[in-house]
């Protein structure tokens, strides 16, 4: 079995993991890692399969990486953790609550719930696939490229830090996207019927993000009895990045509250 990639912050202290979205990175969290890691916290922050510096394969669903973080936890003698995913994240490690309890303190999930989503990543998918870098030589041409599809600049930039040189004057993307584009499917999926798990947790939601509804409320409590809801005003899917200090504050004061439980 392959070993995801990680950045650790902090020498001692709790083990925290940082999971991030669908076509992010590790590295999109970094701020805030290092803030939680100068209050205690050892800090890991993973790129989950086929993102970011981790292993590629074409075996891809939330049952396998739940699996990685369990082998992850193993091969660095982590007996507990406690775990904070965004979206694809956010249902990586309720995946992980489900199939090993034993490995997991608490969890704290952002903007998206165990529930079927539909494909809403088509556009941005063509649009990253069609990055030929026989022709494309430089971000600003990659960036051209793929405003053709994504015209949100902010997405783009987003999209675009999976950019990297290969080698001099060879870029790539470090995503796997010969198997992502063919993953909304999969992304979407939900919890099988049985999950459930007894560990405390927040889900925290951004006020003008459809992923997380008032009706999804007895959803989330029937897989998680536990569970405790947050909003965050005028903050979208990206609720970490467009209002950084309040879901900061919002998840150290929970995490802080819940420690000494742990």
């Amino acid at each position: 079995m392959s070993l995801l990639h990680s950045t650790i912050l902090g020498d001692s202290g709790k083990d925290l993991f940082i999971l991030h979205g669908f076509l992010g990175m590790s590295d999109n969290w970094k701020t805030h890692a290092k803030n939680w890691s100068t209050m205690g916290y050892r800090v890991h922050l993973i790129d989950q399969r086929n993102h970011g510096r981790s292993f590629w394969s074409s075996d891809f669903s939330y049952e396998l990486m739940a699996d990685d973080i369990a082998y992850y936890c193993s091969q660095h003698s982590i007996a507990k953790a406690l775990i904070l995913g965004h979206s694809m994240g956010g249902k990586t490690v309720m995946q992980f609550a489900c199939k090993y309890p034993e490995l997991l303190h608490a969890f704290v999930v952002a903007d998206i719930v165990p529930k079927k989503y539909p494909p809403n990543h088509q556009r941005i998918l063509k649009g990253l696939s069609e990055l030929d870098f026989e022709i494309i030589k430089d971000r600003a041409a990659a960036d051209k490229k793929l405003s053709e599809y994504v015209p949100e600049k902010g997405v783009r930039q987003f999209l675009l830090k999976n950019l990297y040189w290969v080698e001099i004057g060879k870029l790539g993307l470090r995503i796997n996207i010969d198997v992502l584009k063919h993953a909304s499917e999969t992304i979407g999926e939900t919890l099988n019927d049985g999950s459930r798990s007894e560990h405390p947790c927040l889900f925290v939601k951004g006020t003008l993000s459809d992923h997380i509804l008032d009706s999804d409320t007895p959803l989330i409590k029937h897989y998680f009895p536990n569970a405790e809801q947050v909003s965050i005003s005028n903050a979208g899917h990206w609720l970490h990045a467009e209002k950084p200090v309040q879901f900061f504050d919002i998840v150290t004061k929970w995490l802080e509250d819940k420690g000494r439980f742990f």
